[in-house]
């Protein structure tokens, strides 16, 4: 086993997506905790939807890098998503569900009429659960991928009190004068940023997985948000860099491989908030 992963990290590509995978799920966590306490969990859920929906028709326009396409699309859509959660005649889960159902029908038709590959379940079934594109990225990608990352974390930290505050009592905060609205929308955004890097590691329907089972798993334990916040995304970063050895070593996909990690480590915490007390 050491000699098969010392000759798989003697690739640069192996190591560059490691360490992509590291930052994706570090950003990746640090946003699932907002969106945990704020209940809007199943927003990633409908995004990761939009996205595969977003990366069909660029494959079918046969872009060259449909990062660059899926991004704008993405965001559009998580803006969409929070207007109309707040217009009483379509409530909010219900617009997930429409837009969400509705752009994963749109994609696969998509690449069902005008696809030219030779393997159109094959590929459906890729960007749905993730494959081997991690270890395929352009240098253009990882960069891109890098500096999204940072970005998220960077804001994060800038933003951190406020963005608490928006998290716990909106209405407060809203009375103290804080445009809330505003953050509101930048959760949003950054929510369409993150599954769309996400969609690289583990595929677009287990995207969502990133940004919850941390959150939640971190939450068994610790009951102050700092706490929970630095507990989830040390969990994600073990998580995803091993589940990545692991597929390593047994040929399993990356992105399953991930999320069942994050399964065991919820269940292992639930046991022991439970036995201490802390559950």
């Amino acid at each position: 086993m050491l000699e098969t992963l010392t000759e798989y990290f003697s690739f640069p590509f192996v190591r560059y997506a490691v360490f992509v995978a590291a930052m994706i799920s570090l950003s990746s966590a640090l946003l699932g905790v907002i969106l945990v306490l704020k209940r809007f969990s199943f927003i990633g859920d409908g995004l990761s939807h939009v996205a595969f929906g977003a990366m069909a028709i660029a494959t079918v326009l046969k872009l060259t890098n449909n990062l660059y396409f899926v991004f704008p699309i993405t965001i559009a859509a998580a803006i969409l998503l929070l207007w109309t959660g707040q217009n009483r005649k379509i409530n909010g889960d219900a617009a997930i569900a429409m837009i969400s159902v509705g752009a994963l029908a749109v994609g696969y038709l998509m690449m069902n009429i005008f696809g030219t590959s030779a393997n159109i379940s094959g590929d459906v079934c890729s960007t749905l659960f993730g494959s081997t594109s991690l270890l395929t990225l352009t240098e253009n990608d990882v960069w891109l991928c890098l500096v999204m990352s940072v970005l998220v974390i960077v804001v994060f930290c800038a933003y951190y009190y406020k963005i608490f505050a928006v998290t716990f009592d909106e209405t407060f905060a809203r009375a103290t004068g804080l445009r809330t609205s505003a953050y509101n929308l930048m959760i949003a955004a950054i929510t369409a940023v993150i599954i769309v890097l996400a969609m690289n590691l583990v595929g677009s329907l287990l995207a969502s997985a990133l940004i919850i089972f941390p959150a939640l798993t971190a939450m068994r334990m610790f009951r102050s948000f700092r706490g929970v916040t630095i507990c989830s995304a040390a969990l994600a970063v073990v998580s995803s860099v091993a589940g990545i050895v692991i597929s390593i070593l047994t040929g399993t996909p990356v992105g399953a491989t991930i999320v069942v990690l994050d399964i065991v480590l919820f269940v292992s915490f639930a046991v022991a908030g439970r036995a201490t007390g802390r559950g």
